[in-house]
């Protein structure tokens, strides 16, 4: 979202458009802050998701391969 090059000034691209993030007034930083936030929140959720799924396909196998010697009930038809 913003420039890490400390020599320059910080550069907030948002919709295609370029803003000198110094002059920006509080009130848009505070915005662009919360952005930041969420953005960061965001991906630490999803890498959660992706290790839950993870965990949970090895829970499915493991209960898949306990169940190879256990007869099943007959099926009702």
């Amino acid at each position: 979202m913003t420039s890490s090059d400390s020599s320059t000034p910080p550069v907030l691209t948002f919709e295609g458009k370029r803003y000198d993030l110094n002059s920006l007034p509080d009130e848009v930083k505070q915005l662009v802050r919360g952005m930041q936030v969420a953005d960061a929140q965001l991906r630490m959720h999803e890498d959660t998701i992706k290790v839950l799924a993870v965990g949970r396909q090895s829970l499915a196998a493991q209960l898949n391969a306990k169940l190879q010697d256990i007869a099943p009930l007959p099926e009702d038809g």
